[in-house]
């Protein structure tokens, strides 16, 4: 329960959030980033100038001088090109940001998720103060059904709430998941050291990353997990931090294909292809270094000799292996009681089988469609693993109305994390609608030492990742303007190598973004790291600062003494 003074303070920042969004939506006036870019220019045999993008030249015609920009209309600026007298070529952009007041509905939402501990109110109210601040008032049509009514919303909603609630309602019925625990416990866990290690190995093994590594993974080790007395935080802690990370360490995946697309940077030579871009993301994996702390992290939990877990995990650990408990008392953990629970109908025997065939499915379609295809069927891959687990069931002797119950009871189960899923989705469509990642990268300005611009990119990630809940979100803005920005500072500096520089600020951005959405409570990696797992979302949040801080602080070091080498 919460205490009434805390509960009158927290509804009156809602109110003030409210009518600050609501004043700023009607009277603050929209601000404009612009910067420009360096073009490496060469001439053809025809002695016209040209720059290259995608293996393509791309001729220079009409010019302006660098001196006029600051005189033209923003929303002029974008794709035009500069000259300054010393005949470098630029290329302008401009970007649209409503400032400051950009990050009202974010910090609210983080704020609410922290004091409230209910993300599903802190996420509806930063959506609300989103709309007034977009002057978009009416929240259900003109914020809420763009997002739920969208491809994307639609995809989310079909995946997590009716395959994902199906899949796991099905093996609740059947029992096949506490088969499978059995059968693991027997095999491979001897204990829960084994039983973590087993959560390890096959978050490094389902390198796909993101939401569906978290699915596959919590889903898989949550009933061996639990037999072991392992807390709901630490398992959630595992799930999440071997999903993105190591997407970006074990990079066969759709993560490079997403990201080389943002490198590009006009003019420069090796960004101009797709090949590349590509050879420069795998070229510079070895500089991930929150990845790898992250993941050799995680390792050290599992195996019981991590040395700085911090104070939460520590009282989760405790608690599990004294008591029992999986969660302290008074959580709220992200799965209902109709998916903690197995109610096999009397006289059915659980068959192993029942759970590995269905995950071998999902997982063999998942990965082979991105092999063959260059794109995972996610979708297609769970749909067809609820088909096989539903087909398993029946011919195992399950009558039909029982198996229909199970996938009911599923649906029932998640419904509340896809709900918080899509407000989460949404909250992050107007965080970039207000431009507030612009506005942030536009505050790093040229003036800064080279040797802070990576510490300074990874903290700013961070921050745009942890507010937006979104890593690919923010490389959709911090790529296009922290690149650009690395190699005006290189030149600026004179730096020797400075193609090891930017090289070093690619991988701050990369792992900033990383970190940033792994810690975030509006992150849909976040919620279904707590949903798989059965753990309450903000302690999950909370227990996992310390570790993921630590990794971050240690990859900060590597990454500020490093760029020394370059000059």
């Amino acid at each position: 329960m919460l205490d009434p003074r805390i509960r009158n303070i927290t509804i009156g920042a809602v109110v003030l959030g409210f009518l600050i969004a609501l004043a700023a939506g009607i009277w603050a006036d929209p601000k404009w980033s612009v910067n420009t870019v360096a073009l490496q220019v060469e001439t053809n045999d025809d002695g016209d100038l040209y720059y290259t993008v995608d293996e393509e030249p791309v001729l220079i015609g009409e010019t302006e001088k660098l001196a006029e920009l600051p005189n033209l209309p923003p929303e002029e600026v974008s794709g035009r090109i500069f000259v300054d007298p010393q005949d470098n070529y630029f290329i302008g952009n401009a970007t649209k940001t409503m400032g400051f007041w950009s990050f009202v509905p974010p910090i609210m939402a983080i704020i609410l998720c922290l004091t409230l501990k209910d993300p599903l109110i802190a996420l509806l109210m930063g959506v609300i103060s989103g709309g007034l601040l977009l002057q978009q008032y009416n929240i259900i049509d003109d914020v809420l059904l763009p997002s739920f009514a969208s491809s994307r919303g639609a995809g989310i909603l079909l995946l997590y709430l009716w395959l994902l609630g199906a899949l796991m309602g099905i093996w609740s019925r059947t029992g096949a998941a506490e088969a499978f625990a059995q059968w693991a416990t027997e095999k491979f866990v001897r204990g829960p050291k084994s039983a973590k290690f087993v959560a390890w190995i096959l978050g490094v093994l389902f390198f796909q990353g993101g939401s569906i590594s978290t699915v596959i993974v919590g889903a898989t080790v949550k009933p061996v997990a639990d037999k072991e007395k392992i807390s709901h935080e630490e398992l959630s802690y595992i799930v999440d931090s071997t999903a993105s990370p190591i997407a970006i360490l074990l990079a066969f995946n759709a993560w490079p294909i997403y990201i080389q697309a943002l490198l590009f940077v006009p003019g420069v030579a090796y960004l101009a292809t797709d090949e590349a871009r590509m050879s420069f993301f795998f070229d510079n994996l070895y500089l991930s270094f929150y990845a790898i702390f992250a993941v050799l992290g995680t390792f050290l939990l599992a195996i019981d000799r991590a040395p700085i877990v911090g104070k939460k995990m520590r009282a989760a650990i405790k608690r599990s292996r004294e008591t029992g408990q999986l969660d302290r008392p008074g959580a709220e953990p992200m799965v209902s009681q109709e998916l903690q629970t197995s109610s096999v109908p009397e006289g059915y025997k659980p068959s192993v089988f029942e759970f590995l065939m269905p995950l071998g499915v999902l997982t063999a379609i998942a990965v082979g469609s991105y092999w063959f295809l260059g794109t995972p069927e996610v979708r297609v891959a769970f749909a067809v693993a609820v088909m096989a687990a539903a087909l398993s069931a029946l011919i195992n002797g399950m009558q039909l109305k029982h198996l229909m119950e199970g996938i009911g009871n599923g649906l029932k189960g998640v419904v509340v994390a896809s709900v918080i899923l899509m407000l989460a989705v949404t909250l992050g469509r107007i965080t970039g609608e207000t431009g507030a990642a612009a506005f942030l990268v536009d505050l790093l300005g040229s003036a800064i030492p080279f040797w802070l611009l990576p510490g300074l990119l990874f903290v700013l990630t961070i921050a745009i990742a942890f507010a937006t809940g979104s890593s690919w979100g923010t490389y959709a803005v911090a790529f296009s303007l922290a690149m650009p920005l690395a190699f005006s500072i290189a030149a600026a500096d004179g730096l020797a190598n400075p193609d090891r520089f930017v090289a070093i600020c690619f991988a701050a951005v990369l792992n900033g973004s990383v970190m940033g959405d792994q810690c975030s409570p509006v992150s849909d990696t976040t919620v279904l790291s707590s949903m798989t797992t059965g753990a309450d979302l903000m302690d999950h949040v909370l227990t996992q600062l310390t570790p993921a801080s630590v990794a971050g602080s240690l990859a900060l070091i590597c990454w500020t003494a490093l760029t020394f080498t370059c000059s």
